[in-house]
C-alpha cells in the first residue's frame, strides 16, 4: 500500500520521535508513506469563519500534491492524503471538508492558484495513520509484535484534535476505542480514565504557562490515580504539554510525581522491537527507556 504522506512543520523539527518510528512501523505493517513533494504548512488551525476563504489556501495546496502524484504515477489511483499529527489532520480535513461541500469557495481557492498546473477538483480523503491501521485488523498488528507490552498500563490521551468535530472526529467523541483497542493489539493493559479527550491547554502554553500547567498536571493526575505507567498521544502539541512542562509542574507543585509520556508510533516501535536509534526516546522529557526494557 502506497500512500500520499503530509508530514508537517513539527514532525521534521520537535516531533521527530513520531514520525521516524511511525515510519518504521507503518512498513513493517506493509504501508509505504511518501512524502508530498513541495508540502507546505497546514496553516496550524483551521479557521471557522465563511469570509477568511484565503486561510484555506495552504491546505489545499497540499491537497494539489496528491493530485499531482497520481498524475505521475508516483501511486496509482490513490486519493488518501495520510497524516500522523492530530492538528495537522484537523486542519487539512476541516478545509478539505469546506471545498467538497462549497463549489464556489473551491473555485475562488482554484482560480487564485493561477500559477498552479493543476485545478483542485475536491477528490483527496485526509486520513489518519490510526484508522488505516485499523483497517488493516489488529490481528495484522499482533503478528509485528515481538515484546508484547505486559503488565504496562496504558492512558490513552486523545486531545480536542482527533475527536472534533464529528464530521472529521476518527473515532466516537464521547466514548472512542481506537487507542485502546491498539494498545491491546500490542499486548498492553488499558486504563479506565476520565482524562481522555480533556484539553490540555494548547497553546496557551506560549503566553499563559500556567494555564497549561493546571490543566496538563490534572490530566498526568489522573492517569496515575487509575494506575497507569505511560500516556500515549498523537499531537505534538498536547505531547509538549503534558511532557516537556512537567518541568515546570513540579517547579509549582514539587509532590508531583512524573510519567512518561510517548507518541503512539514509538509504543508500537517499541512492541515491534524496532531499534533503539529509530524510537527517538532521547526527545522525550521524561525518559520512558527503564518501562520498555530498553
Amino acid at each position: 500500500m502506497k500512500l500520499p504522506y503530509f508530514p508537517g512543520c513539527t514532525l521534521k523539527t520537535t516531533a521527530t520521535n513520531l514520525e521516524i518510528p511511525a515510519l518504521e512501523v507503518a512498513k513493517r505493517l506493509g504501508i509505504e508513506m511518501i512524502e508530498l513533494d513541495r508540502w507546505n504548512c497546514c496553516g496550524v488551525v483551521s479557521y471557522l469563519v465563511s469570509d477568511d476563504l484565503m486561510k484555506h489556501l495552504a491546505p489545499v495546496r497540499n491537497f494539489l500534491r496528491v493530485q499531482e502524484m497520481n498524475a505521475k504515477g508516483i501511486v496509482e489511483n490513490e486519493n488518501r492524503l495520510v497524516t500522523l499529527c492530530s492538528m495537522c489532520y484537523n486542519t487539512l480535513s476541516l478545509s478539505n471538508k469546506r471545498m467538497q461541500k462549497n463549489p464556489d469557495d473551491l473555485q475562488k481557492i482554484n482560480d487564485f492558484m493561477h500559477r498552479e498546473e493543476t485545478k483542485y477538483d475536491g477528490s483527496v480523503e485526509v486520513v489518519h495513520l490510526l484508522p488505516i491501521i485499523r483497517e488493516l485488523g489488529w490481528e495484522a498488528v499482533r503478528k509485528q509484535v515481538k515484546k508484547p507490552l505486559k503488565n504496562i498500563k496504558v492512558a490513552s490521551y486523545y486531545g480536542c484534535m482527533l475527536l472534533r468535530p464529528k464530521d472529521v472526529g476518527i473515532d466516537d467523541a464521547e466514548d472512542p476505542k481506537i487507542l485502546e483497542e491498539l494498545v491491546s493489539a500490542l499486548g498492553g493493559e488499558t486504563i479506565d480514565w476520565d482524562s481522555g479527550s480533556r484539553c490540555c491547554g494548547s497553546y496557551h502554553t506560549v503566553n499563559n504557562k500556567d494555564i497549561v500547567v493546571n490543566l496538563s498536571k490534572g490530566i498526568i493526575d489522573d492517569a496515575r490515580k487509575n494506575g497507569a505507567d505511560v500516556i500515549i498521544t498523537s499531537c505534538p502539541l498536547c505531547a509538549f504539554n503534558l511532557d516537556s512542562r512537567q518541568k515546570d509542574i513540579m517547579e509549582k507543585y514539587p509532590e508531583f510525581e512524573s510519567m512518561p509520556v510517548v507518541f503512539f508510533s514509538q509504543l508500537m516501535g517499541a512492541a515491534f522491537d524496532i531499534e533503539k536509534e529509530k524510537l527517538g526516546w532521547e526527545a522525550n522529557y521524561i525518559s520512558p527507556e527503564i518501562l520498555f526494557n530498553y
